[in-house]
């Protein structure tokens, strides 16, 4: 008993004035192995009652408040074996500082990710545009959110872009989105049969929404065409450029047969004499 007594006794230097013994580093292994064991528990009574969208975001924000609670109980065991932690603070102020700066923008991401989690501003599977890149998030992550892109390239975005940049979320009113392109036909072209002739090519399409009827909008009287505006609605707007090109190549088809013709720009020229 008195070998295990001075075995547990035994201590060493961390600084000056702050010694560590055998027993606090049992003491506080303890405590950590309770607190991991509670917060599993807890963990897992939480995710039983939550859907399995909300179950990856509660996982996020878990895992930050988890790293949170085993600091206090790290400061709380120490404080309790004897050991003044803010004595070994006060003497790595200068070191704190450093990586309180050095980790600035971490802090700032977590932050970001939180407030994205809780306020369900962007879920998995939104369509999003950012720094004119357009992606379908994948995975929202504590520090960074992930989306693949259109030719499926991984973007890999921090949290706080979305606090500080302009979002476009394209499926936040759901999946259904309204896409257009523009052609412009020659002066003197019939417009009512280039108005059908734009209907009957998005109705055609496999892709396109009959629900809502494709509109063509008399755009403007050009320089060197008269423009119009196909409007179509679309249910997944990741592929809308894929849709987009074969009606372009739908159009080009159809304006061919009927004698319609897409003009290229035109100057007139006056030369004075």
């Amino acid at each position: 008993m008195e070998k295990l007594k001075e075995f547990l006794n035994y201590s060493f230097n961390l600084t000056d004035g702050i010694h560590l013994n055998v027993k606090t580093i049992l003491v506080v292994t303890i405590v950590f192995v309770l607190t991991s064991l509670c917060i599993n528990l807890i963990r897992k009574f939480v995710n039983k009652s939550l859907n399995e969208e909300d179950k990856g975001k509660f996982k996020a924000v878990f895992s930050f408040v988890k790293y949170v609670i085993y600091t206090v109980v790290l400061v709380i065991a120490l404080e309790s074996s004897g050991i003044k932690v803010g004595v070994l603070l006060a003497g790595s102020a200068a070191l704190l500082v450093g990586i309180g700066l050095g980790l600035q923008t971490l802090f700032q991401d977590i932050v970001s990710g939180i407030f994205i989690i809780l306020d369900k501003s962007l879920h998995v599977n939104d369509i999003i545009e950012i720094d004119e890149k357009v992606g379908k998030v994948a995975e929202i992550r504590l520090r960074t959110t992930r989306a693949i892109t259109i030719d499926d390239k991984v973007l890999i975005i921090p949290n706080h872009k979305f606090l500080t940049t302009s979002l476009f979320n394209w499926t936040q009113n759901g999946s259904q989105t309204t896409e257009s392109v523009a052609i412009g036909v020659a002066y003197g072209s019939d417009v009512a049969l280039v108005k059908t002739l734009l209907i009957d090519v998005a109705k055609a399409h496999p892709r396109v929404l009959t629900l809502k009827e494709p509109r063509v909008l008399f755009d403007d009287f050009g320089d060197s065409a008269l423009q119009f505006k196909l409007l179509f609605v679309i249910n997944n707007s990741f592929e809308h450029l894929i849709i987009k090109s074969d009606l372009r190549f739908a159009i080009d088809q159809k304006f061919r047969e009927n004698n319609i013709s897409i003009p290229f720009p035109q100057r007139d020229v006056h030369l004075i004499k």
